[in-house]
């Protein structure tokens, strides 16, 4: 589990190729070069670990490149102690990111061998999310509802219900929604029944399954 100065720079040139492609958000920038992206992943890949790229961390599925991980982190506006629900823990990066910004993340995983990797390293790292779970991100988790904003990591068809159900008035969903390729979209709930929605361009993410644990 080493993080040594090398990473440290590797980390502060990804940071400055993320303000290039137009993050602006300080707060996200700061947990991205504090973050030691490799030790996320397979050892096979930690000398890609700062590219911005996506990488397979096992059960099919993917670390997001950091630009994806940063955009989306970004249309969340996360302050400090914001309650946020995380659909997809996959290896824990982009949950680590919201908990160095300020939140109290709760997050789902569908695939019980990723949770339960994700369950031992992220306090060996000392990133303590508030919850973590096994199970349908379709359903979210109603008992800890509502939410400040809600954040999907794997592509959706539609926009599920009840994620919508658990979001505060005022919160943001930010959701990649499509079959093939995902339109990165928000919803900010305006009150009990209307949502705005926005849209952003297309992104590739693995796809989200329901009822598939």
């Amino acid at each position: 589990m080493k993080d040594t100065n090398k990473h440290q720079g590797l980390r502060n040139q990804l940071v400055k190729q993320l303000e290039e492609k137009g993050i602006t958000d300080k707060n996200v920038l700061a947990a991205i070069s504090k973050i030691p992206r490799h030790l996320f992943l397979n050892s096979s890949f930690e000398d890609f670990a700062y590219q911005d790229k996506a990488f397979p961390i096992g059960a099919g599925q993917t670390i997001s490149q950091p630009y994806t991980v940063a955009f989306q982190s970004q249309l969340l506006e996360v302050q400090k102690d914001h309650k946020i629900l995380e659909i997809g823990t996959g290896s824990g990066y982009q949950t680590a990111v919201l908990c160095l910004m300020g939140a109290k993340v709760y997050s789902i995983e569908r695939q019980n061998e990723l949770f339960k990797t994700t369950s031992i390293l992220l306090p060996k790292l000392s990133i303590r999310p508030k919850h973590l779970s096994f199970g349908d991100g379709y359903k979210g988790l109603p008992n800890y509802a509502p939410f400040d904003s809600i954040i999907v990591t794997a592509g959706a068809p539609f926009i599920p219900q009840p994620l919508m159900a658990q979001l505060k008035v005022g919160g943001r969903l930010v959701i990649p929604v499509g079959e093939k390729d995902q339109i990165m979209t928000l919803l900010i709930r305006k009150n009990e029944t209307q949502f705005e929605k926005h849209e952003f361009g297309d992104f590739k993410f693995v796809p989200l399954l329901e009822n598939k644990n």
